[in-house]
């Protein structure tokens, strides 16, 4: 036996059982917390006191022009929408529902304005299909709701 067959021969028989035993868990909670901290970042950046920055309004209509909405429309939505499913997705509330929406921001982001920043937005949209198709985990409200549902 080559060493190579017998690297893969004990990843197979002894490292691989072990690593699928590790819970999903603790994955899932940074999953949600750097996915989560990605947007709110982004987020922080358009807002001045309780409004929106004039730069906003300025980057919307030139650089992140949609061909749809009008960039004040624009401008408000993807705000509200970073704020409010970034902080769903930290909380585990929703999570499925927010990360979708957040996964819909990334697909307009890269189809419409960067569109040559395929591998950033490649990696959000790996992990917001992992949280659309495991959930949050159990460090999460949707977790304890539905336990609290099943109780009944």
């Amino acid at each position: 036996m080559t060493f190579i067959q017998c690297l893969v021969t004990v990843f197979r028989e002894q490292l691989r059982p072990r690593l699928e035993r590790f819970p999903l868990d603790p994955v899932l909670l940074l999953m949600r917390v750097v996915i989560g901290s990605v947007f709110f970042l982004s987020a922080l950046t358009k807002v001045e006191g309780f409004g929106l920055a004039p730069s906003t309004y300025f980057l919307f209509s030139e650089e992140y022009a949609l061909p749809i909405l009008p960039p004040e429309l624009a401008a408000w939505l993807a705000t509200i929408g970073e704020f409010s499913f970034s902080l769903l997705i930290w909380a585990g509330l929703g999570t499925r529902l927010a990360a979708l929406g957040l996964l819909t921001m990334t697909a307009v982001i890269q189809t419409f304005v960067y569109p040559d920043a395929w591998v950033t937005h490649g990696l959000w949209a790996a992990s917001l299909l992992v949280l659309i198709l495991r959930g949050p985990g159990v460090v999460s409200v949707d977790y304890l709701i539905e336990r609290i549902c099943r109780r009944k």
